[in-house]
């Protein structure tokens, strides 16, 4: 049985919202965009919503406003994607690595405090901490916000995987939604993602300034009057204020994500739906380990990230992808630990050993096909096939 990795889940409404886009002749930055902006920041919680072509884009722009500069430090989870290390990098500021619990993938929030301490004497000053949900289960934010108030540090989210999510310190505390507690929290629309504009992001604040910097940085530095010069109010008249980035959306992505958001909460109890399933099956499966699910959290789903226990598996991570793969069935790895990538060993002289736990848990961490539409026997069929391969069955 082929099983993709990933399939979008895109509905009539939003194919017919994208012809009407290419219709009316509107097609880059537009009416759309400003009523997917206005929708998203209702639904999030939020005062500003920036709509911009990537999740990075947001992340980017967002350290720019807070002021980050070159030679700052700014804390981010060793065990996440490229991109929220890489946009540290395009200011000419420092990533400074945290470990991850071992539980959850998500950044240890214990450790945050010694890892701004050794950087600052070393002569970084850190600025800034950038908590990534891993796979949709937020990271503990009271932990986050209780550093970042007593040093003075500005947070932005990587809320990628989250959407929608809730955060609770504890069993007697009210949920909150993802972007309560950060400056900036940015939000990926990526193909795969739980809600898709095939590419596309969006930066959210309260902040009117720091909203207002995001959108002019976001569009080549242009003065807000740019934004209006193809209405009946505009000029064609405007000031470039800094050398800005080609960051926006365009109406035919927002097209997409304006029906897509209308069914975040029937995709969202989809996908938690089919998380269930594989929980339940792989509860049987001796040698394979979901990652925890924290009481205190609303986990959003975007991936489903198992562990292999290589002391009961008689095959390797990569020999069980392998295995899966050549049966049709597609996964992935999320991810390779940032301080083991060659740029930042190299340049900042980490060896893998340096964060014990991310080190251990790449060798052992697959991620699952997951998505809207998958049926049962699809999910049994991958659960029976893991069970194949880390039994060593030809």
């Amino acid at each position: 049985m082929k099983i993709p990795f990933h399939r979008p889940d895109i509905g009539e409404a939003e194919i017919a919202e994208v012809v009407d886009s290419l219709r009316s002749g509107w097609l880059t930055t537009g009416p759309k965009v400003k009523r997917f902006e206005e929708d998203f920041s209702e639904y999030i919680g939020k005062d500003h919503a920036v709509a911009l072509n990537s999740c990075t884009a947001g992340l980017h722009l967002a350290l720019e406003a807070l002021g980050i500069q070159e030679g700052d430090g700014v804390l981010v989870p060793t065990m996440t994607f490229a991109a929220t290390a890489e946009v540290v990098r395009y200011l000419g500021a420092i990533p400074v690595f945290v470990d991850c619990q071992k539980e959850d993938l998500n950044l240890d929030a214990s450790t945050l405090e010694a890892r701004l301490v050794s950087a600052e004497e070393q002569g970084i000053p850190v600025k800034a901490v950038i908590p990534v949900h891993f796979a949709g289960q937020m990271v503990d934010m009271a932990a986050v916000s209780e550093v970042a108030g007593q040093h003075n540090l500005k947070i932005v989210e990587d809320a990628a995987h989250c959407c929608p999510a809730h955060f609770r310190a504890d069993e007697s505390a009210e949920w909150e939604p993802v972007a309560r507690r950060s400056d900036v929290a940015a939000f990926s629309f990526y193909a795969n993602k739980t809600i898709t504009t095939g590419e596309g992001g969006m930066a959210l604040t309260d902040d009117e300034g720091l909203a207002d910097r995001m959108r002019i940085m976001g569009l080549h530095g242009m003065s807000r009057d740019a934004w209006k010069r193809y209405t009946a109010k505009g000029t064609a008249h405007y000031d470039i204020v800094a050398p800005g980035y080609k960051y926006n959306m365009t109406d035919v992505a927002a097209a997409i994500g304006i029906h897509q958001l209308k069914r975040a909460d029937e995709l969202h109890a989809e996908r938690k739906r089919l998380a269930g399933l594989y929980s339940e099956r792989l509860g049987k499966v001796e040698a394979i380990s979901p990652l925890e699910i924290n009481s205190n959290r609303i986990h959003s789903w975007h991936i489903y990230v198992v562990r292999i226990d290589l002391k009961k598996s008689t095959r390797t991570r990569d020999e069980v992808a392998s295995y899966l793969r050549e049966r049709e069935i597609g996964t992935s790895i999320h991810w390779c630990p940032l301080h083991m990538h060659s740029y930042y060993r190299d340049t900042f002289k980490y060896q893998p050993e340096d964060f014990p736990v991310a080190r251990q848990m790449f060798d052992e961490i697959l991620t699952l096909p997951l998505y809207p539409g998958m049926t049962e026997s699809q999910i049994d069929a991958v659960v029976e096939t893991l069970e194949a391969a880390v039994q060593g069955e030809k």
